[in-house]
C-alpha cells in the first residue's frame, strides 16, 4: 500500500493473515504456496482456523512442510477456535462455507422442479439467495470477533455469493475495513487472455509491460455479471475482434470438460450476449445464469440448448481427488518438494502482498463504485479494476454502463441488497421480497413454495430465527 515516505509499519513487515474456512481446498493450498512463496509474506505468520479439526490439521501439517522445505520462517498458527487466533492478525481471508456441495445440489434441484434452471446455484436465483442464508450469519459472527480482536485487520471475503456478502458486511458491519473477491478477474492473467483474444500477442511470452500500460481494458459489474465495457489498444476498439474469438470458438464448443455444466456453451452464448448487447460477457459461466434466456422458457427452437443443472457428484469426486494429493504430501507417499510446482498464486494472497509490499499494482476487487461507473451509484457494490492505498482499493475510472446493461445489473444489486437484508435479520417478508426481485424467479406461488420447502430441507443449516 502507498504511504508517505514509502516506510513500512513493523507490523506490516512480518504480516498476520488469518484464513478462516482453510480447509476450503479452492483457496487453502494457493494460500499456503503464496504465503512460502513471497518474500514479502514468508516472514510473517498464516493462522489457519476451520471447524473441521482433522482438516484443519491436515492443512497445518502440509503449510508446516512446505515452510520447512522451503526454507522460509513463516510462522503457522492452528485452531479451530477463531478466536485464539485473531489477535494480531493484519488481515482475515473469509473462505468458509457449510457443506456446500451437498446444499448446492440441494438447492438446484428444487429451483428445478419450480422450473429455475441453475448451472451454479451459489450466487443469483434461490440458490444464490439461500447460500446467503447459510453462510452470512456465520460471517457476521467472525466480524463481531474481528471487531474485538483485530479491529484494524482488513476484512476479505472470499464467500459466494461475494456481492451479497460483501454488501452485508458493508452495510452491517461498516466499522469493519472490508472488501470482496472472486478469483475470476485474477490479474494480470485476464488481461493477458484478453490481449491474446484481441490478436495483440500471440502468446503470454510476448506480452510486456508496454502492452499491459497501452492496453486499455475496462470490465465492471457486479460479481459473477461483468462485462466489458472498452478494450481499446493502439487506438482500435478490440472489442469485435475478441468478439469474434468467441465465434470461432464456439464452433468448435466441447461440453464442458471439467468445468461441467458451468462449462457448457460458454463461447456461443458469450457471442450471442455481445450481439444482443454490444458488450462482452467476462465471465460467461455465471453470467449465463443470470439472465433468463436459456432458462427453456420460450416456445421458438433456439439455437443454444438450455442451461444444464450443477451436478453435485462431479463435485464431490473433485473434492475428494484435492484431499487425496493433500493427503499424498502429509503421509511423505510424495515428495513435499513438488507441492510448489503444482500450485501458483491466489487473487487474496497476491492483493494482500500487494498491499505489504505497496507493489502497486492494479487488482479486480468487489468494492464501492464511489464514482468509477458514472451513471450508477456511489455505493453500489461492483467488481472494479482497483489502485490501492492506505485507505483500501480505491476503483480506476470506468466510464458509463450501457442501457438495457445497467439496467440488468440494478435489478442484480437490488436482489443482493433484499437478500443481505433478510439474512442479517431472518425477515421472511425480505426474503420473499428478494426472491421476486431475482431475476430468475417469475411466480408468487412458486416462490412461497420454494421458500417453504428451502427452510424445511435446510433447517441445521439456517439460524433458529427463520423458525
Amino acid at each position: 500500500m502507498k504511504k508517505e515516505g514509502g516506510k513500512m509499519s513493523e507490523s506490516a513487515k512480518s504480516p498476520k493473515v488469518v484464513v478462516i474456512g482453510a480447509g476450503s481446498l479452492f483457496f487453502g493450498r494457493q494460500a499456503i504456496w503464496q504465503m512460502v512463496h513471497s518474500p514479502i509474506l514468508n516472514t510473517g505468520t498464516l493462522g489457519l482456523v476451520d471447524t473441521d479439526g482433522e482438516r484443519l490439521e491436515q492443512m497445518a501439517a502440509l503449510a508446516r512442510m512446505v515452510a520447512a522445505e522451503q526454507g522460509v520462517a513463516l510462522t503457522i498458527e492452528a485452531d479451530t477456535d477463531r478466536r485464539r487466533v485473531l489477535p494480531g492478525a493484519d488481515f482475515v481471508v473469509l473462505s468458509f462455507a457449510d457443506r456446500s456441495v451437498k446444499f448446492r445440489g440441494m438447492d438446484c434441484e428444487m429451483a428445478l422442479k419450480r422450473g429455475i434452471r441453475m448451472c451454479s446455484g451459489d450466487t443469483i436465483g434461490p440458490g444464490g439467495i439461500f447460500r446467503t442464508m447459510r453462510e452470512f450469519p456465520v460471517i457476521m459472527d467472525c466480524a463481531r470477533d474481528i471487531r474485538a480482536l483485530c479491529p484494524d485487520a482488513w476484512t476479505i471475503n472470499y464467500i459466494n455469493p461475494t456481492a451479497a456478502n460483501g454488501i452485508g458486511l458493508m452495510r452491517f458491519a461498516p466499522e469493519l475495513k472490508s472488501f470482496a473477491l472472486c478469483d475470476g478477474l485474477h490479474m494480470p492473467r485476464v488481461k493477458r487472455m484478453y490481449a491474446r483474444r484481441a490478436g495483440i500477442v500471440a502468446s503470454d511470452e510476448e506480452y510486456t509491460d508496454e502492452i499491459e500500460r497501452a492496453f486499455d481494458l475496462r470490465i465492471a459489474g457486479v460479481n459473477h455479471f461483468t462485462w466489458m465495457l472498452k478494450a481499446e489498444y493502439e487506438g482500435r476498439d478490440r472489442m469485435p475482434d475478441i468478439a469474434e474469438y468467441l465465434r470461432r470458438q464456439a464452433a468448435t464448443e466441447t461440453d464442458g470438460g471439467d468445468a461441467g455444466a458451468k462449462g457448457k456453451f460458454n463461447d456461443s452464448i458469450g457471442h450471442a450476449l455481445y450481439q444482443a448487447f454490444g458488450r462482452v460477457p467476462t465471465c460467461v459461466g455465471h453470467t449465463k445464469e443470470y439472465v433468463r434466456f436459456w432458462q427453456r422458457l420460450g416456445k421458438a427452437p433456439e439455437p443454444i440448448p438450455p442451461l444444464s443443472i450443477w451436478e453435485t457428484d462431479v463435485r464431490y469426486k473433485r473434492h475428494a481427488d484435492m484431499w487425496a494429493e493433500v493427503d499424498s504430501f502429509v503421509s511423505g507417499q510424495r515428495p513435499i518438494a513438488e507441492f510448489m510446482t503444482l500450485h501458483g498464486r491466489d487473487h487474496a494472497t497476491d492483493v494482500i502482498e500487494n498491499m505489504v509490499g505497496r507493489l502497486g499494482k492494479p487488482f479486480y476487487v468487489n468494492t464501492r463504485n464511489r464514482g468509477a461507473v458514472t451513471n450508477m451509484a456511489d455505493d453500489a457494490f461492483l467488481e472494479l479494476c482497483c489502485d490501492f492505498t492506505e485507505d483500501g482499493p480505491v476503483p480506476r475510472p470506468i466510464g458509463e454502463f450501457p442501457r438495457g446493461l445497467r439496467a440488468m445489473q440494478e435489478q442484480v444489486l437490488d436482489t443482493h441488497e433484499l437478500t443481505a437484508q433478510a439474512a442479517a435479520t431472518c425477515d421472511r417478508t425480505l426474503l420473499r421480497r428478494a426472491m421476486l426481485t431475482d431475476p430468475l424467479v417469475s411466480s408468487l406461488a412458486d416462490t412461497d413454495a420454494m421458500i417453504a420447502e428451502f427452510l424445511e430441507s435446510e433447517k441445521d443449516a439456517l439460524p433458529d430465527g427463520w423458525y
